[in-house]
């Protein structure tokens, strides 16, 4: 997710296992530190006593911060380089991590900004990596190190709640705030260290672009009605994965009646299930279109969340859970159908559409609003009408370019 274009080598590309282990590491650590989100949220609602809106205000910081930095993020890297980008990112992350240690003091409030900065690093680091995964080695493999790395960060989201109830026991048991220091002082530890293995890694140069501006990228979208529903699409996506993570272990508390620190463990399997849905999407897409693939995705996601909306206890549960193997391919071909055919404009339409992850700032504020006013079961309906919206926009894609 990227909002600055590919960049191109200064120098030939030396290949190379150990530079490639360390970008990888990247990949899964901010996936590790994403959704660890989903497992502190239900922690921090009951300790601070705090209504689902505001409970909220977490993804809302952390999402928001890939919205406001991203192009900031693209300017600093162009000053410092990719490499030297990638530790800048790394260290504002772990200080976000070091955060986390006051915060466990001072309240709600430091807990939100310690979100913020940490995903501020996130996205810094985010720019600087991604072009790396394209230039460590032979470019006609490029294409098998970016699902690599992918997958990387898929394991990461998919073992962070599991391992956020073993590092945060007490936490996820709805226990004091003092019991995240210790696991969020190792994060930063490990963050540090990664910087400083990135920073003496022998990597490729790579010359900088130039970086699309805001202006750019919305002459782009109106000249381009698919790359424009493809924004509504990505933000429609991403607000709707993002609510129905944050919202799940209280959903299992509610329907399926487990505790907090029972129900985390099966959050793996909503993002597990995006992880493997990925590979067995990409089998798919050789015999089906992407819009009907699209389309069908997320009709699906609508159906399962209707029952899991209608129903109590496991079949509540699975079926909310098994939205996840549907979320597997959907930012992907969302994202590449919104570019197709944009040619030289690419790079302006791919700044647009990352800018668009901030529906995952959005959206849930709008599911926690309605899950105070409603229901929390009822509140899920906010992510299936994002899913109908996707299904339109897959069917729609069909009838423009015959796929």
């Amino acid at each position: 997710m990227n909002p600055i274009s590919i960049s191109t080598l200064s120098t030939p590309a030396e290949g190379g296992r150990a530079p490639l282990a360390i970008v990888t590491l990247l990949f899964f650590m901010w996936g590790l530190l994403t959704a660890l989100n989903d497992v502190l949220i239900p922690h921090l609602k009951a300790l601070y006593t705090l209504s689902y809106l505001q409970a909220m205000l977490v993804q809302f910081c952390f999402f928001g911060a890939y919205f406001l930095v991203s192009l900031p993020a693209g300017r600093l890297i162009q000053r410092l380089g990719y490499q030297r980008g990638a530790v800048a990112g790394l260290v504002v992350a772990a200080v976000g991590c070091l955060l986390f240690l006051p915060a466990a003091s001072a309240g709600y409030a430091l807990f939100l900004f310690a979100f913020f900065v940490l995903a501020a690093g996130i996205t810094v680091l985010q720019v600087a990596a991604n072009p790396y995964v394209a230039a460590l080695g032979d470019p006609r493999t490029a294409s098998s190190r970016l699902t690599l790395t992918q997958a990387f960060n898929s394991l990461g989201t998919a073992v962070a709640p599991t391992l956020g109830v073993l590092i945060l026991p007490a936490a996820a048991a709805g226990a004091g705030s003092g019991d995240v220091k210790g696991p969020y002082l190792a994060l930063a530890v490990a963050l540090l260290v990664l910087a400083g293995l990135f920073a003496v890694a022998r990597l490729p140069r790579i010359a900088d672009e130039s970086m699309p501006t805001t202006e750019s990228a919305v002459a782009v979208a109106r000249a381009h009605p698919h790359l424009f529903w493809g924004v509504v699409g990505i933000f429609l996506y991403v607000g709707a994965e993002v609510s129905i993570g944050s919202l799940l272990i209280n959903f299992m508390q509610e329907a399926a009646g487990l505790t907090a620190a029972q129900a985390a463990p099966y959050l793996s399997l909503y993002w597990g299930g995006a992880m493997v849905g990925r590979f067995v999407g990409v089998a798919v897409m050789r015999v089906m279109a992407p819009g009907r693939l699209l389309a069908v995705h997320a009709a699906l996601a609508v159906l399962l969340i209707g029952v899991g909306v209608t129903s109590h206890g496991p079949v509540a549960m699975w079926a909310l859970l098994a939205v996840g193997l549907c979320n597997s391919i959907m930012f992907p071909t969302i994202f590449s159908m919104a570019v197709h055919r944009l040619g030289a404009q690419t790079a302006q339409g791919s700044g647009l559409l990352c800018m668009a992850i901030v529906g995952g700032a959005l959206l849930p504020l709008v599911q926690g609003h309605l899950a105070d006013v409603i229901g929390l079961q009822a509140s899920f309906g906010v992510p299936a009408l994002c899913y109908a919206g996707i299904a339109a926009f897959g069917w729609r894609y069909r009838y423009l370019f015959g796929s």
